[in-house]
């Protein structure tokens, strides 16, 4: 009996310590499935529908996790997501001041074009899209213009302008897309910098300046203003402006055409600014009877080149900067 009671208490000793090992053993997967849990705290099911909460320009928004009908009021926004693999599904456009290769692109990727005026939205079209998320610039967005974009939909003010850099790295964050907006970058800012060498090499230290023609006034591009376009050109590319103008902190600053001999730049980028209803031909041909504007070195030169509004400061997506660094590289390097 002794024998016998001997091997129970054994037997019974090792089915304690199989126990024992076998939920010390599955302890790493328990913990692992919390994780997961935990991450997934990230997205909830309401009504049957997966949501996640995002932070914008105004706060927190509460958008699809997987959103199947995506509207950009910008169509460099648009631009931007293709590029990195996401095709919206519709895209607000100004026809008037788009970039000549963005509508085929646009189109050509299956995304539906809404065209409205500049500077308005026509609410109610936008609304029969049925969108479930809309995406918008937040920079300089007016609080009631979002207010009626987010009864239409769950609306995603990037903390951003349209510039491309900025741009594509809140939408990479908003939709996951990291590694794919660095590669885009990357590649960008390579071309840029190459470009930026051979400008060098080309013209030296001589000057550039970006000048624009508006209906009653003409006005520079200020080479140290808060604004993607005046690093683009006085940064990124390493232009040098003009003395007079080198302090300026203000994107377009107006002058008056009397301190032309003052600025004397050795090239200009001449834009006649296109908006809609906007008509700055009377205004471009009284700049080019000046006398003071064709005895510019420049000018004398035939070193003034033309640059459209719609390809500089529209084109701001992967594509049109890459083109933008195309023509300027190929007027400044013979």
């Amino acid at each position: 009996m002794s024998k016998r009671l001997f091997m129970l208490i054994g037997i019974t000793l090792l089915v304690f310590v199989l126990a024992a090992c076998s939920k010390s053993a599955n302890k790493p997967e328990e913990a692992s499935t919390e994780e997961k849990v935990s991450n997934s705290n990230q997205t909830t099911v309401s009504d049957g529908k997966e949501t996640r909460v995002v932070s914008d320009m105004f706060g927190d928004v509460t958008i699809p996790a997987i959103p199947k009908n995506i509207l950009v009021t910008s169509s460099s926004y648009a631009e931007d997501l293709i590029e990195m693999g996401i095709i919206p599904q519709s895209s607000v456009v100004v026809p008037e001041i788009e970039p000549d290769y963005r509508t085929p692109y646009l189109e050509k990727n299956g995304v539906v074009l809404i065209s409205q005026t500049q500077y308005e939205y026509n609410l109610e079209q936008l609304l029969s899209l049925s969108p479930d998320m809309i995406i918008t610039p937040g920079e300089g967005l007016d609080t009631k213009v979002y207010n009626e974009l987010s009864k239409i939909a769950p609306t995603v003010a990037l903390k951003a302008g349209v510039g491309v850099h900025e741009a594509v790295k809140e939408l990479a964050v908003l939709f996951n897309k990291e590694a794919e907006a660095d590669k885009l970058l990357t590649a960008l800012d390579r071309k840029a910098n190459e470009a930026k060498d051979k400008i060098h090499q080309a013209i030296g230290d001589k000057t550039v300046l970006v000048l624009r023609v508006e209906p009653s006034r003409y006005r520079y591009l200020g080479p140290k203003a808060d604004d993607d376009v005046s690093e683009f050109f006085y940064k990124t590319l390493g232009l040098n402006s003009p003395e007079v103008t080198k302090d300026s902190d203000v994107w377009f600053t107006q002058f008056s055409l009397e301190i032309l001999p003052e600025i004397k730049p050795d090239y200009i980028f001449l834009e006649t600014r296109s908006m809609v209803d906007f008509d700055s031909s009377e205004s471009l041909a009284e700049l080019e009877k000046n006398p003071l504007w064709k005895s510019l070195k420049a000018v004398k030169n035939n070193d003034v080149f033309p640059i459209r509004t719609n390809d500089y400061i529209q084109a701001k997506g992967p594509i049109g900067t890459s083109k933008l660094i195309d023509y300027i590289v190929a007027k400044l390097v013979p």
